[in-house]
């Protein structure tokens, strides 16, 4: 397993080997306890100019194979994420791609999937933390150079995810000093709402340096607290929000914990286990500032000191290493193998085996129109397993559809089941594979919010699944 990390202001990557097991707790098949087998010293991302360095990064990338010892032939899962200021540029996308052809096509590559973020960071950072004080709500606050991801979970599930502009890195200084030698599009905003005249080539003073810094402390709060009118159009954070919480959050309570992680959560971590943090401006942005004006704030630093992550606030690589990929079960209706890895399926629809005519058909018919292929996701009520009529109906009955709407025959279709009923269901979708159709069937993956998913190769009859645009 691999997962490398693009950030805003630095890079690293991971490497783990973990086996593939069938759990005693919930049935399904999922990895085992890693063993870390590497983990790079934090680089700065390479910018060439306003673009990421295409050239530098895969250098990078070269560099941490090397070193690592291990072979792109033996990566069954994993990932490379760009997040931040550095997703903002406008070669992302082909730094994903480039990434992903050069390591292979087992991964999933992403730049602008800010709440998958937000849910890797929390899986990377607090998973432990949460199953160990099941009842206890943990909101884990992501915050990077560029933005602040939180994630929202209980007893080891995340409920809720969002992303916010708020980081160290819009604000870029002369290391040593508060020398201003940059400003994102967002610092911009930020000085304007403070009335903040300094111009880059000047110095920024203390004054102006505290008021930037209460305001981003200010920005956390609101998070914690689910304040969406901080936020709002006529807030103070206003065009600072990226990705709202949902709706339904709910608001912080006396028994939450809150963890970090990211650049300013690795700070934070740092000076709880008694280290000393870096000079002023060590790594030319507000990083050092920020975590001391946490420190200070009575309600973000409540669980400090009480409550640290195993990985000491270095949350997303280990998310997206760890757990990136939810495992399939082996009870796949698969004909054609060959055809894995697919990427980037819309999840159409998410429907109940007794769901009604008109919603199958309609999924159907925009699985017809996507043209890369999509997915439509089984659901099960919790705790409980459909009776094989159910199945054999649901199977039938897309049959009929498929067959009705002259399904294109090399179209991939996917159905995910929650439970191990896949080939089953594959089979009565298909007639017994008498329809000329290119479904495939996945079973036993858990639910997740989100809007795509992709398929790893298969190995040991075995697939990876993983999930983004979530939401």
């Amino acid at each position: 397993m691999i997962g490398l990390d693009f950030g805003s202001t630095t890079s690293r990557a991971l490497v783990a080997r973990a086996r593939m097991e069938r759990s005693m707790t919930t049935g399904r098949m999922e990895f085992g306890s890693p063993d870390l087998l590497y983990r790079s010293e934090p680089v700065f991302t390479p910018f060439d100019g306003e673009e990421l360095s295409r050239t530098r990064i895969i250098e990078c990338i070269d560099c941490w194979l090397e070193e690592s010892g291990i072979d792109c032939q033996q990566i069954f899962s994993g990932g490379v994420i760009i997040i931040g200021l550095a997703a903002e540029q406008a070669n992302a996308h082909v730094i994903a791609q480039a990434v992903r052809e050069r390591i292979g096509h087992v991964i999933v590559a992403t730049a602008d999937d800010p709440c998958l973020e937000s849910w890797l960071a929390f899986m990377g950072n607090s998973l432990e933390l949460s199953r160990q004080e099941p009842q206890r709500p943990v909101i884990n606050l992501d915050i990077g150079g560029g933005t602040t991801n939180p994630a929202l979970g209980l007893d080891g599930n995340v409920l809720a995810a969002a992303s916010y502009f708020l980081g160290a890195r819009h604000f870029r200084f002369q290391p040593g000093s508060y020398h201003l030698l940059g400003l994102s599009r967002y610092g911009y905003l930020v000085f304007e709402r403070l009335g903040i005249e300094t111009a880059i080539g000047e110095t920024l003073s203390e004054v102006d340096v505290k008021a930037v810094v209460d305001f981003t402390v200010r920005g956390l709060e609101a998070i914690v607290t689910a304040d969406a009118a901080w936020f709002s159009d006529d807030g103070a954070g206003a065009a600072l929000c990226q990705a709202p919480y949902n709706e339904d959050v709910s608001p912080l309570t006396d028994d939450t914990i809150i963890t970090f992680s990211g650049g300013v959560g690795e700070l934070l971590y740092r000076l709880v286990m008694g280290e000393e943090l870096p000079g002023t401006t060590w790594y030319a942005d507000l990083g050092i500032d920020i975590c001391r004006g946490i420190v200070d704030s009575p309600l973000l630093s409540r669980s400090l000191y009480s409550h640290i992550p195993e990985f000491g606030g270095r949350a997303t690589v280990y998310g997206l290493t760890l757990h990136s990929a939810e495992l399939s079960g082996n009870t796949l209706y698969m004909p054609r193998p060959g055809q894995l890895p697919l990427h980037d399926l819309p999840i159409v629809a998410r429907l109940t085996l007794d769901a009604d005519e008109s919603a199958l058909s309609s999924a159907v018919e925009l699985a017809c129109r996507s043209p890369n292929g999509a997915c439509i996701q089984a659901m099960v009520p919790a705790g409980k397993y459909p009776r094989f009529p159910q199945i054999k109906q649901f199977g039938e009955r897309l049959a009929g559809l498929l067959e009705k709407t002259a399904f294109p025959e090399g179209h991939p279709l996917l159905l995910l089941a929650p439970q191990d009923f896949g080939k089953v269901i594959g089979n009565y979708a298909t007639l017994w594979g008498q329809l000329p159709v290119n479904l495939m069937a996945v079973d036993e993956v858990p639910d997740r919010p989100a809007e795509f998913v992709s398929l790893g190769a298969v190995r040991n009859y075995v697939i990876p699944v993983y999930f983004y645009g979530m939401h």
